[in-house]
C-alpha cells in the first residue's frame, strides 16, 4: 500500500485556509482526512481555545507555545496511522504557524530556533501551501476577524514576516 500524502495549508488568520482545506479535502475524498490545528476537541485543545477566545485568561508565552506543540503531539500518532493506511491528510495549520506566531511576539529567548525545538520529530509535510493577502489589513474585512487573541492587524503583519523567515530557514535546511 502506498503511503498517503501530508498536505499542509498554512497562513495568516482569515486568509482562506479553512475554505481551501475543505475544497482540497472534497477533491481527495474518500481517501483523505482534514485535521485542523489547534485541535480544539482534545483536552489541551480546549485549554488553547479558552486562551484564544478569553482575553482575561493569561498564560506565559512560553507555556502557550508548548501547549500548541503538545496539541500537535496529541494527534501525531493518528496522522502517522492515517498516512500508513494510504490516506491523505490535509492539515489546516501545523508547526510553521506555531513558530511564526510565537516568534512574532518578540519575547526574549523565544526566537524561531527555540520555537522549533518542541516540534522536532513531528512528520514533515510533503507539500506546504501558504496563504496570505497582499495587505494584512484586508483580513480585517473578513467575518469574525478580531474574535480571537491574535487577530490584530499589527500582530498579523509581524506574523507574516516570521512566516517568510521560517520558509527561508526551510530552504536553507535550518529546519529539519
Amino acid at each position: 500500500m502506498t503511503r498517503g500524502r501530508l498536505i499542509l495549508i498554512e497562513g495568516l488568520d482569515r486568509t482562506g485556509k479553512t475554505t481551501q482545506s475543505n475544497i482540497l479535502l472534497d477533491k481527495l475524498k474518500p481517501n483523505a482526512t482534514l485535521i485542523k490545528f489547534p485541535d480544539r476537541s482534545t483536552e489541551i485543545g480546549q485549554l488553547i481555545d479558552k486562551y484564544l477566545t478569553d482575553r482575561s485568561f493569561v498564560l506565559p508565552d512560553q507555556a502557550v507555545h508548548l501547549l500548541f506543540s503538545a496539541n500537535r503531539w496529541e494527534v501525531a500518532q493518528s496522522i502517522r496511522e492515517l498516512l500508513l493506511a494510504g490516506k491523505h491528510v490535509v492539515l489546516d495549520r501545523y508547526v510553521y504557524s506555531g513558530i511564526a506566531y510565537s516568534a512574532a511576539k518578540g519575547v526574549a529567548g523565544m526566537d524561531r530556533n527555540w520555537c522549533l525545538q518542541p516540534d522536532k520529530g513531528l512528520l514533515k509535510p510533503d507539500l506546504t501551501i501558504f496563504l496570505t493577502n497582499a495587505n494584512v489589513c484586508e483580513n480585517q474585512s473578513r467575518q469574525g476577524f478580531g474574535d480571537e487573541r491574535y487577530e490584530v492587524s499589527e500582530f498579523q503583519q509581524e506574523v507574516k514576516k516570521q512566516f517568510y523567515k521560517v520558509f527561508e530557514d526551510l530552504e536553507k535546511n535550518k529546519i529539519p
